[in-house]
């Protein structure tokens, strides 16, 4: 007597149509008959399909594996039954499977303690096309040739070791399937990960038209986005597809500027793609692959194979199955004479003919596998065949588990739990403020570092200096330069007329040595600009001062000059032999080797050293000078302060005296500029943030320098190049004595 027991089926959840798709038509099928029917029967539909290999048990599990592939393009109508189409190529990797489930079955039935007393048997199918799945699965479905009352046919019961689709998660709508391998939620979000984890920031997306592709990918570009990687385009299409929608997507490869590429599909998908790109000479790809193609042998044998050299992807873990190496070296076809594929198969592998053939040697099939080497012997590779075998025994437990229900127990239960309701609180997702980055807590940035955009990792600070790359530092650097070459054009001027009576009457050697000590007033402007380092700090506050005191110095020579001048001319005296030319020069030598003594203590007690300030601003560190020490900056700068304002009183006693014999007056104005911008300055540097600090010193040392030099110089320029009548000894003379008169 026979009893009917669900069926459990193994299907590879990739083919052309999908498990989805013959799932759905199958339960679809079944419910429409049972509804029909006048008792709730279970009745055999269609022509039966018989096993490739089958064996009898108490209890059969059913397994549907494509041991060909390459079927000819076919499209069913609705209108009568659909042919049986022939398949072209064979597949050793899902012979291989079957065998891992015949194997696995043969090891439990030899294992007392899982589910003694009773033997599995099995009934495997081939099919290449989701025709052939529909077929095998109703083959299953109907079991025996009688129908039997009261079996659960509508949801059988179905473990896949290869189907991934994410849809297939749903409880509600497939709650009768089962699977050994994880969904492609996890492996879409993990590539997602990787890409991120390269670099690779433009990525192009393709993908099955199916259930399988178009999930994965979808999960993928979600998990990309969120990864900040962008998607420049993502196409669909199928093994089927016409081949002028192979052409656009090979055209969209070529013109796009992503060269990284997302295939999400199968084996026969990502084969056809290949061969067009090959064809069309397309290379310098970079792929990544789902484990349905990544792992596949196959791949190495066809035409532009090389195209997929350096492909990454995910797939399962690798295993070992101790002992399935002697059950597939003893396959033999008179295990399963009626078998047309397992005949096929030893005829290719030995390249024979089971029957007496005058084209080919002839087999009696007593040859053996142990020699042979090729993807159905190897076993290397067993991640996705340790998944059927892994399926088979959740199989057997869950018989076992069946079995040792105590009889006299209900499945029945009384129970009680608490009932689910409001939460008392409820908290929401809030930002963390910039310089922390989002998790459970917000955890702070370490100080040289601050938040991205996203909020979810930490950068290091943008650092800021006054550069030559910001406009302000090229215009102040534009009017330096502008400073200098004013400053030579009169030096030129200078030394051509340097015999006339207006160069000779103004002391003509300290007027070059001020012209000078301009030039190098406003050379010393440059050094404040660019990344500051330990040399240029130290150089730029020196020579800033050294030469600001060698310019002062030249001013007060000329303005003393003048001075004494004034009182050689009156009767009796001789005052100018104590303050003549070699006197001048050692006064300006003594003035500014004070400044050098102070600048040398400064660089040895405590010198000025590149700083990173991180008080003004929290996002960015803004490079500077720190002083070192703010005592010798202050005394360079008093030292210069007190010279200008001796300067400035000595030019104002002196700016009535004979104007041909002086240039007080001048000396005045220039002098009450230079303590204007200097006096102002104090307050603008103290209160400056950041790099402004340097650009207020810039312009401060650009405005005195530019103040001295036209208001002493450019009166002087004025008569030599446009009044040169002025500019004679009888003239000098005249006004001088009319002045003193």
């Amino acid at each position: 007597m026979y009893v009917l027991v669900p069926w459990f089926h193994f299907l590879s959840g990739r083919q052309q149509a999908g498990t989805r798709t013959a799932m759905l038509i199958l339960q679809l099928l079944l419910m429409v008959l049972i509804t029909q029917a006048e008792k709730p029967d279970c009745t055999p539909q269609g022509h039966r399909v018989l096993p490739e290999m089958e064996k009898d048990g108490d209890l059969i599990i059913g397994g549907v594996f494509s041991f060909r592939t390459g079927q000819d393009g076919y499209i069913t109508k609705m209108t009568k039954m659909p042919e049986i189409r022939p398949c072209k190529d064979f597949s050793f990797r899902e012979f291989k499977f079957a065998h891992t489930m015949m194997f696995a079955i043969d090891e439990i039935n030899r294992d007392t303690d899982i589910i003694p007393g009773i033997k599995l048997g099995y009934k495997i199918y081939n099919d290449c096309g989701s025709t052939d799945i529909l077929r095998a699965v109703m083959t299953l479905v109907n079991g025996l040739d009688q129908s039997e009352t009261g079996a659960n046919c509508t949801k059988p019961p179905t473990i896949s070791h290869f189907a991934t689709c994410a849809c297939l998660s749903n409880r509600k709508e497939y709650p009768s399937f089962f699977r050994t391998i994880p969904s492609d939620y996890y492996q879409s979000r993990a590539l997602a990960q990787l890409v991120r984890h390269f670099g690779w920031m433009w990525v192009g997306a393709l993908s099955n038209k199916n259930d399988y592709g178009i999930n994965g990918i979808t999960t993928f570009i979600k998990a990309a986005n969120e990864e900040g990687v962008c998607i420049e385009y993502s196409e669909a299409f199928e093994s089927t597809s016409l081949y002028h929608e192979i052409i656009r997507i090979v055209n969209i490869i070529r013109t796009s500027t992503s060269k990284v590429i997302m295939a999400f599909m199968s084996h026969r998908e990502i084969k056809i793609l290949v061969d067009e790109l090959y064809k069309q000479n397309i290379t310098g790809l970079q792929w990544i692959g789902s484990d349905a193609w990544i792992t596949d042998d196959s791949l190495a044998d066809i035409n532009g194979h090389t195209l997929l050299i350096g492909s990454i992807g995910f797939t399962v873990r690798n295993a070992q199955i101790p002992g399935l190496d002697l059950f597939l070296q003893e396959v033999n076809p008179s295990q399963f004479p009626s078998s047309i594929f397992l005949k096929d198969f030893w005829e290719h592998v030995f390249d024979c003919s089971l029957n007496p053939s005058e084209i080919r040697k002839t087999c009696n099939g007593s040859e053996n596998l142990r020699d042979v080497q090729n993807s159905f012997t190897d076993l290397t590779n067993l991640r996705f065949s340790n998944n059927i075998y892994k399926a088979v025994y959740a199989v057997a437990h869950a018989i076992n588990n069946l079995l040792s229900c105590d009889q006299n127990k209900s499945l029945n239960s009384n129970s009680s739990s608490v009932q689910k309701g409001k939460p008392v609180c409820c908290y929401d997702c809030i930002l963390c403020p910039p310089g922390e980055i989002n998790s459970i807590n917000c955890l702070k940035c370490p100080i040289a570092q601050w938040s991205n955009i996203r909020g979810d990792a930490c950068i290091p600070k943008e650092i800021e200096f006054f550069s030559y790359d910001e406009i302000m530092g090229i215009l102040l650097a534009l009017f330096s330069l502008v400073g200098v070459f004013f400053t030579i054009v009169i030096m030129l001027i200078f030394y051509i007329y340097r015999n006339t009576p207006i160069v000779r009457a103004n002391n003509s050697e300290l007027s070059f040595l001020l012209l000078f000590s301009l030039t190098l007033c406003f050379l010393c402007s440059l050094t404040f600009i660019g990344r500051p380092t330990e040399w240029s700090c130290m150089l730029r506050h020196t020579a800033f001062g050294i030469t600001f005191v060698l310019c002062i110095s030249c001013v007060l020579g000329k303005t003393i000059v003048v001075l004494m001048a004034f009182r050689a001319t009156l009767p009796g005296s001789n005052v100018m032999k104590w303050f003549g030319p070699l006197q001048q020069k050692l006064c300006v030598l003594n003035f500014a080797l004070i400044q050098v003594l102070i600048c040398a203590f400064w660089l040895i007690l405590s010198p000025p050293f590149p700083y990173m300030n991180m008080d003004h601003y929290q996002e960015k560190i803004i490079l500077e000078c720190n002083l070192g020490s703010a005592i010798g900056f202050w005394t360079v700068l008093g030292y210069i302060g007190l010279l200008s304002v001796l300067c400035f009183v000595l030019a104002f006693l002196a700016r009535k005296l004979p104007d041909n014999f002086n240039e007080a007056k001048f000396i005045t104005f220039s002098m009450l500029i230079f303590c204007a911008v200097w006096i102002t300055f104090i307050p603008a540097y103290v209160s400056s943030p950041g790099k402004l600090i340097v650009a207020v010193e810039i312009f401060a040392i650009l405005v005195s320098s530019f103040g001295l030099l036209f208001c002493i110089f450019l009166p002087k320029c004025y008569v030599i190049l446009l009044r040169p009548e002025m500019n004679t000894k009888k003239h000098v003379m005249t006004k001088m004595s009319n002045d003193i008169h």
